[in-house]
């Protein structure tokens, strides 16, 4: 193991088992822990839930449009609505994946699965968008402010809703891979709340700085599933490489 010097307080993270030791470089498929598979469940639920209630408000505020004067105040609103609720289940959905992730290899899947907080931001805004610009109800002015609104408002949900790095299985896998070969075949690492890259020294001159209060150690799919870290320091990993007479080459995970 590495050495694990460091003066910083170290929180060892829960709902994971480190596993044992193992030699050599094996890549085995990511399976998640029966707790990380109960959290995803219950996060998509949720966002399920908080994708239906965005659209009830996108039916809302359909019903109003056929009132007359529009009520642009009222549209604006629910409009809002619409958005907060839309956004809401995207995050959560890509928590869920992050705890529980679709492997590449069933293409169609991985793609719905990833993307679908970018397909149902879309769903909960386009027929309004389009109503409200094919409304007779509605002058040129509020065609103009509350169709901007709903066009901006949509974009934000489409937005909020693509995973630019999806999880997979393989890339869970692999990044699990390349840890263990750097790390005496044990998954190990560390991060911080700030951070953007996990690190497989505790002493690293990156986290051990006058604004790091709290070290965070675990697994790296822990790292990922609560930070969403997919990079490894270059740091730790060149010191790594160094210190055990690696090669490189063999500790970088496949593309």
């Amino acid at each position: 193991m590495p050495d694990q010097g460091t003066s910083k307080k170290l929180t060892k993270v829960g709902g994971g088992e480190i596993p044992s030791a193992t030699s050599g470089r094996e890549t085995k498929p990511f399976v998640p822990t029966d707790e990380s598979r109960g959290k995803a469940k219950s996060l998509r639920l949720f966002a399920i839930l908080s994708w239906i209630v965005a659209i009830g408000f996108e039916i809302g505020a359909i019903f109003l449009l056929k009132k007359t004067p529009a009520n642009t105040t009222g549209l604006i609103v629910l409009i809002a609505a619409d958005l907060i609720f839309a956004v809401i289940g995207s995050l959560l959905w890509k928590k869920s994946n992050r705890l529980d992730p679709a492997s590449e290899k069933e293409k169609v899947k991985f793609f719905i699965q990833n993307q679908l907080g970018a397909i149902i931001g879309v769903i909960a805004f386009l027929p309004l968008v389009i109503l409200i610009f094919t409304n007779k109800n509605m002058d040129k002015k509020q065609k103009g402010v509350v169709g901007a609104i709903a066009v901006i408002a949509m974009l934000a949900a489409g937005i909020t809703g693509i995973d630019f790095n999806p999880p997979s299985q393989e890339k869970y896998a692999e990044q699990t891979a390349q840890v263990k070969s750097l790390n005496d075949g044990v998954d190990h690492v560390f991060w911080t709340k700030s951070g953007s890259s996990y690190h497989l020294y505790s002493d690293c001159s990156y986290i051990n700085t006058d604004r790091t209060v709290e070290i965070f150690e675990g697994t790296v799919a822990q790292a990922r599933d609560l930070k969403n870290i997919t990079d490894i320091c270059d740091r730790c990993e060149n010191r790594a490489v160094k210190e055990k007479g690696l090669d490189v080459k063999s500790t970088e995970p496949m593309k």
